[in-house]
């Protein structure tokens, strides 16, 4: 169930009316003092009845509980209004609190051409959001025995060099590979050629790594983000299921889900549905501009979805409905390495499993993402044992939806405490 708070405020399902209820006196009937007072009494009894049926049915309790939600979704607003002009490009956002309806926000346009309102149901690109699904697909496999997490790269790559021998599937999992990141190997771009002649591929950035002769260290031994190693878990994904990924995605992970418009995108193969349109600010004016040389990689960054998805996905990980209890533990687990740990966007000490981000916020353990392509900003933020989640999508680049997430996060768990 979703609480829409994007525009006009919709308030809460009023209780359902109790039917009328009629008299009927005989005008030609003479009335006694009596009786008229047993009809008063009567209807006095039946008008208390009426007043208070709707609490002994349960409907009052469900009305406050829905005003509780008016409340939360002004939080909303009181953070996230005034941020998006009309027209603009915007954003999403959804809170889940204790497994409660969804609290939703929404402004600005899927793209300045068509103007199409935002709404739960746009698909944005997820960017690195991508990660934590590579990573479930993979889990998923491990479980069907299908590969291990200690297999090596080779294993899957016979011709990789050697230095790949010692780099497994959870070095990938885990960013501890030492594979040089494929963004930072990457020629700039022929401004005489489309954006979209030049992408990268999948393949393609394997064969890029192939031709290194060593790691940036030895797997295994320190923490550096590398996009290359979610590159190639899509394609050992693959490999062991016999599937493509898109298909292998959707099949064990979206449709159970019913995340129905969710999808790997993959041009001139699939299509997004509601999709929004990345964003970047030129000279003062938006552009549409949501392609770069690294938007055709699959693995670790190039799932479309929604909030309305996305809330979906929350609820698979409250509920164990794909991964079990022992399972997410293996995923929510800190790497331990002997040399430089994990760090966040900003540099300052993290922590990451498989696939999530897992050093806590202000003493509230937490798992979480954020997600940056040309165009778009993206983050999840999962205070698993506060059973609070905030998710914040954005088609413009000048927004910092973790920030906002976290203010959000701020404003929920202190009203938990009051």
């Amino acid at each position: 169930m979703l609480i829409s708070a994007g525009g006009p405020l919709i308030s809460p399902d009023s209780p359902e009316k109790p039917a009328d209820f009629h008299f009927m006196g005989a005008a030609s009937v003479k009335t006694t003092n009596l009786s008229k007072n047993f009809f008063l009494a009567a209807v006095i009894s039946i008008i208390c009845l009426i007043a208070a049926w709707p609490v002994a049915s349960g409907l009052e309790s469900k009305y406050l509980r829905g005003r509780q939600k008016v409340t939360e979704h002004e939080s909303l607003d009181k953070y996230l209004s005034g941020l998006v002009s009309k027209d603009e490009p915007g954003l999403a956002a959804a809170v889940i609190k204790n497994g409660q309806p969804a609290v939703i926000y929404t402004a600005g346009v899927t793209d300045i051409k068509t103007l199409q309102p935002i709404t739960a149901k746009t698909n944005f690109r997820l960017a690195s959001v991508t990660k934590q699904f590579t990573a479930c697909a993979v889990m998923l496999l491990a479980r069907d025995g299908r590969l291990q997490y200690d297999q090596s790269l080779r294993d899957y790559f016979p011709d990789f060099p050697a230095y790949g021998q010692a780099i497994t599937i959870r070095h990938l999992l885990t960013h501890t590979s030492g594979l040089p990141d494929y963004e930072d190997l990457l020629p700039p771009a022929d401004p005489a050629r489309t954006i979209e002649e030049q992408q990268i591929t999948d393949n393609q950035v394997l064969e890029l790594l192939k031709q290194q002769r060593r790691g940036k260290f030895r797997a295994g031994e320190e923490w550096r983000y590398s996009n290359s190693g979610y590159v190639l878990l899509g394609l050992i994904i693959e490999k062991a299921s016999g599937q493509s990924f898109d298909e292998f995605l959707h099949h064990r992970i979206f449709a159970p889900l019913g995340m129905e418009t969710t999808v790997l995108y993959e041009r001139n193969k699939n299509t997004v549905q509601n999709r929004a349109y990345g964003h970047t600010r030129v000279a003062g004016r938006w552009e549409i501009q949501d392609q770069s040389l690294t938007s055709a990689t699959r693995g670790d960054g190039r799932i479309y979805s929604s909030v309305e998805d996305l809330i979906k996905w929350d609820e698979a990980w409250r509920d164990e409905t794909l991964l079990s209890a022992e399972e997410k533990k293996l995923a929510l687990t800190p790497v331990k390495v002997r040399g430089k740990g994990p760090v966040d966007p900003d540099g300052r000490p993290a922590a990451y499993g498989f696939g999530w981000f897992l050093n806590p916020w202000e003493g509230h353990p937490r798992a979480w993402h954020y997600g940056e392509t040309t165009g778009f900003r993206t983050t999840i933020q999962r205070f698993y044992q506060d059973s609070l989640t905030v998710i914040i999508l954005a088609n413009r680049d000048d927004l910092d939806p973790s920030s906002l997430a976290l203010r959000l996060a701020r404003s929920f768990l202190s009203s938990k405490n009051r």
